[in-house]
């Protein structure tokens, strides 16, 4: 598969990996379409990419993604390819917060059920559309779980399950069902701490896109491979070795 010609719909798209992305398939495609929740952010993105499109929603509300996919039907129809990139996360003990069950509401709902959701009601949309496909991003913390988030991990893990489902009940459709899953990536997810082993957002999306190109339905970035291979053959020392850092 090759990113190039194409109408491209990135959740999440006004910071981080999504912008980055949204920077590099500028070059080669029809038009880049971005969401997300923060207008202001939206609306620096589109100073920096004056070719951007873009719409404000929170894509954990099922409204919104409707709103979305309305939005998109009727003013970019050509749409073909949706890349599942939005996500939050955490960071608290379990049992020292009181606002905990809000908090993992809000990641299931933003991290899982939505791009759960946009795949059911934009499905239709892109197979209508030459090369049509679903980018779903993970994360190599599928394999092994970073014990600081209570419920990232989990959220990630069902999506990377749920992509190898609908990729086995995607086979008698046109559409690429494809995953891609990132080590650490230094964006401003981190909130200004990403750890040492962070890789810049450039080199994450150049390895993506790479992949992709091979023709890869799952696409391991950088460090992705070892923490696999690792939690295979000796899950016990790759859970440690990741929560030391």
């Amino acid at each position: 598969m090759v990113l190039e010609n194409n109408t491209i719909l990135i959740t999440g798209g006004s910071s981080g990996i999504g912008l980055e992305l949204a920077k590099r398939l500028l070059k080669r495609n029809n038009k880049v379409l971005i969401c997300g929740r923060t207008l202001e952010r939206l609306q620096r993105a589109k100073q920096q990419l004056p070719d951007l499109h873009y719409l404000q929603c929170d894509i954990s509300n099922p409204s919104d993604c409707e709103r979305l996919r309305t939005w998109v039907r009727e003013e970019h129809a050509d749409c073909n390819i949706l890349i599942n990139n939005a996500a939050t996360v955490h960071v608290e003990n379990f049992h020292q917060d009181d606002d905990i069950l809000e908090k993992a509401d809000t990641e299931i709902q933003t991290n899982l059920m939505a791009p759960i959701r946009l795949s059911k009601l934009f499905a239709p949309i892109l197979s209508t559309n030459e090369n049509p496909a679903i980018i779903n991003i993970t994360t190599g913390l599928v394999y092994v779980p970073r014990t600081i988030y209570p419920f990232y991990n989990a959220t990630k893990s069902a999506l990377h399950s749920f992509t190898q489902v609908l990729r086995s009940q995607s086979e008698h459709l046109p559409i690429n069902i494809i995953e891609v899953q990132f080590p650490a990536v230094d964006t401003p997810w981190h909130k200004g701490t990403p750890p040492d082993i962070a890789i810049s957002p450039e080199e994450a999306v150049k390895k993506m896109m790479t992949g992709i190109a091979t023709g890869a339905e799952e696409v391991k970035v950088g460090k992705v491979k070892l923490l696999y291979f690792l939690s295979r053959i000796a899950p016990q020392f790759a859970f440690r070795k990741l929560n030391s850092l």
